[in-house]
């Protein structure tokens, strides 16, 4: 847990229960002073309360290296970014144009790589994807080695080139937060991206650890170590003023975990808004995850990095309305519309001027999340079946571009988004939904005419993300392709980087990103 003093912490969560049961609206600061929290009040003095503010953007940028256009781009749009170790020319690019940004360094937790370019030659790459390199490792601690009942090493499965390390050993740890600190530290990143803080290897691999009889004895042993792994990491970056970032999976099966893992700058959740292939739900609000990400967001002190997988409009809508309801300071999404993220995202609703929450998100008694704000209105249906909504009278529908109906039927695992007007009659609201004349689809944001090359020091295999634990059929990262002219995308609204959102027929109510 952060230093900070126990009264800020009681404080704190008493604050974070009563946002959960009222609109009221509170904090306490926490002492650390570390990026992504507020300092804490001279007296132990309330703080003013944190601003729900509609989702802000960021990019998980760890696939082919960013054009100069692409940094000028994110730069301008997104609050956060993550970049791979090899890219400290765009990370300072980044700095340059917007010293407001986070820049993360993408680092993982749980494997250690000796795929071309994370070994050159027999060396290890002097940036590196993982914490540890493959070649010193084997040659001074080959025991950091993770091996399986009969004594193999284990590569990751679909991942040639992977192989998982030994996350419960303190000297592992230790070896691997010095070595990250130190290289954060030099380089002047904001912090860490920690990939693979996951639950269960069974996605990797079907190896059981050695000493372990059964699949669920080797989940624990990996589970538990990295609960531990998380405080090594964290305290270290902490005290060198820098943030830790986990990419946590499976929060949904087990209470409190993405609670004590998102406790120092907040969490990543990578499969954020996905639906239940057999019954429609959402999964997000299964267990306890969503109560444990409405505590963390009422609090608005730490990032919550939303990604929703983006295949269709139902999936963008969803995601972006769920992440809503969730509206703090630091919650950001990104609808990714590639498997390894090889280009910023762009969403149309991250131009809808929802403004600022007026309240609390609300559950219905239907099992439906509504949340109002001061520039629209947003609802979500989480269950398996359809579900009505009472919207504010008179809002769009920025789907259609039309009144909305005094009740919604909202179909399961679907969402709504509202707007209000501008200089339109809105006082009659349409009796019945009118067909779908827009549809959002999320940009991606390519180099028209140039080439993109990978140093010789970058990896050619993706990185490897946190597993889906849910999706029946989970999509593999796009393998890379060779060097050559990028294609410029022909979306409904092209989005141009450094230039103001198209006209809007709404009222804009939002805050620029160099604002917040």
């Amino acid at each position: 847990m952060p230093k900070g003093s126990l009264t800020s912490r009681i404080m704190g969560l008493l604050c974070s229960a009563l946002l959960l049961l009222t609109s009221a609206a509170c904090t306490f600061g926490s002492a650390t002073g570390q990026p992504g929290t507020r300092g804490e009040v001279p007296g132990d003095v309330l703080a003013p309360p944190p601003k729900p503010l509609a989702p802000c953007a960021w990019w998980y940028g760890i696939g082919e290296p960013p054009s100069s256009m692409e940094i000028r781009f994110a730069a301008l749009h997104y609050d956060l970014v993550v970049l791979n170790a090899t890219e400290t020319l765009a990370l300072r690019r980044l700095k340059r144009l917007n010293p407001k940004v986070k820049v993360l360094v993408y680092k993982d937790l749980s494997s250690t790589r000796n795929y071309p370019g994370a070994v050159i030659g027999d060396v290890d790459a002097p940036l590196l994807p993982s914490g540890l390199g493959y070649v010193k490792t084997q040659r001074d601690q080959p025991h950091w080695f993770a091996v399986d009942t009969t004594d193999a090493r284990i590569e990751w499965n679909g991942y040639p080139k992977h192989w998982q390390m030994t996350v419960w050993d303190p000297a592992y740890q230790k070896a691997w937060t010095d070595a990250v600190t130190a290289e954060v530290v030099r380089e002047g990143w904001d912090g860490v991206l920690a990939d693979n803080d996951f639950a269960s290897l069974r996605y990797y691999s079907t190896a059981l650890l050695k000493g372990t009889t059964t699949a669920v004895e080797t989940d624990r042993v990996i589970r538990e170590g990295l609960d531990a792994f998380l405080s090594t990491a964290g305290e270290a970056l902490h005290k060198a003023g820098k943030m830790l970032i986990p990419n946590v999976s499976e929060s949904h099966l087990t209470a409190g975990r993405w609670s004590a893992h998102s406790r120092y700058d907040g969490a990543m959740e990578e499969n954020f808004g996905l639906r239940d292939s057999g019954t429609g739900e959402l999964l997000t609000f299964k267990g306890n995850e969503f109560k444990e990400l409405r505590a963390q967001a009422a609090l608005g002190e730490s990032w919550l990095l939303l990604v929703t997988h983006v295949k269709g409009a139902r999936e963008e809508r969803v995601g972006y309305a769920t992440a809503a309801l969730l509206a703090s300071p630091h919650t950001c999404w990104n609808g990714a519309s590639t498997a390894d993220y090889r280009h910023p995202d762009w969403s149309p609703y991250q131009e809808v001027p929802l403004g600022e929450a007026t309240e609390t998100a609300n559950r219905l008694l239907n099992g439906a999340w509504d949340r109002r704000f001061t520039g629209g209105y947003v609802a979500v249906n989480p269950t398996a079946t359809t579900a009505e909504v009472n919207p504010p009278e008179g809002y769009l529908n920025v789907d259609t571009d039309r009144p909305v109906p005094s009740t919604i039927e909202l179909a399961a695992g679907d969402a709504v988004v509202l707007v209000k007007p501008s200089g339109q009659d809105t006082s009659a609201p349409a009796t019945t939904p009118t067909p779908t004349t827009f549809t959002p689809t999320t940009t991606a944001i390519t180099t028209p005419g140039t080439t993109t090359q990978r140093p010789t020091t970058t990896p050619t295999t993706p990185e490897p993300t946190t597993p889906d634990p849910t999706a029946s059929e989970p999509a593999a990262p796009e393998p890379t392709t060779p060097a050559g002219p990028t294609t410029t995308a022909t979306p409904p609204a092209p989005v141009v980087p450094g230039a103001p959102p198209p006209a809007a027929r709404y009222q804009v109510v939002g805050r620029p990103v160099s604002d917040r």
